[in-house]
């Protein structure tokens, strides 16, 4: 089932904002929820605690059903390289990443909201599906007709674009277009994981 629950109160749990208003919460209060979060065994985890924390990071911030992730996690162990790595291109790969990254999504939630509601497209093609995994070369695009609504007139003027754009996207914000250049490398995503603990909670 997915999260409909309050995401200000995820992302204090994750320890990374998931939302704007997540982001302005957490710098009053970056502390995890809960009554015992500074107490004096607040962060003593085990071995599997915190391979189990940093999953379930990774699921939340990519916005992802357990078996949703597990599914990537098996495929990206098939591929040569490294699994962790592979996992983390895979999701970047994901067309509501894509559309998040690019600037035409304020949060990874808005993104699928977009996607599934018919807004984007995959090389002129409608796509409603936010795990279609967008390949190189692709061309994602806000369709036409929806290019007037405010949110993507906000997109439009930058008011979602990170402060660099990710060297693996060739992002044109006038058109509300965008194009995946090549596989995302590891070192090119601007979110802090440790793909390795999920390597190791999916391999016990």
């Amino acid at each position: 089932m997915r999260y409909t629950g309050p995401k200000v109160r995820r992302s204090r749990r994750a320890g990374m904002a998931l939302t704007a208003k997540a982001e302005r919460v957490m710098r009053r209060r970056p502390l995890p929820p809960g009554q015992h979060a500074a107490g004096p065994r607040a962060g003593k985890q085990s071995d599997y605690g915190r391979q189990l924390a940093e999953k379930q990071r990774i699921r939340w911030y990519y916005d992802l059903s357990e078996r949703q992730l597990r599914t990537v996690f098996d495929k990206s162990r098939r591929r040569p390289g490294r699994a962790g790595e592979n996992v983390i291109a895979a999701l970047e790969s994901r067309l509501a990443t894509v559309v998040l990254r690019a600037g035409l999504a304020p949060s990874i939630y808005a993104a699928r909201q977009f996607v599934n509601h018919g807004h984007v497209t995959v090389d002129g093609a409608k796509v409603d599906i936010p795990s279609y995994a967008v390949r190189p070369g692709q061309v994602v695009q806000v369709r036409a007709k929806s290019r007037r609504m405010p949110a993507f007139q906000a997109a439009a003027a930058g008011q979602y674009a990170d402060e660099r754009t990710a060297a693996y996207l060739d992002v044109r914000r006038e058109e509300l277009a965008v194009t995946l250049r090549r596989p995302p490398k590891r070192d090119e995503v601007p979110v802090r994981f440790d793909e390795q603990l999920l390597v190791e909670f999916y391999s016990r």
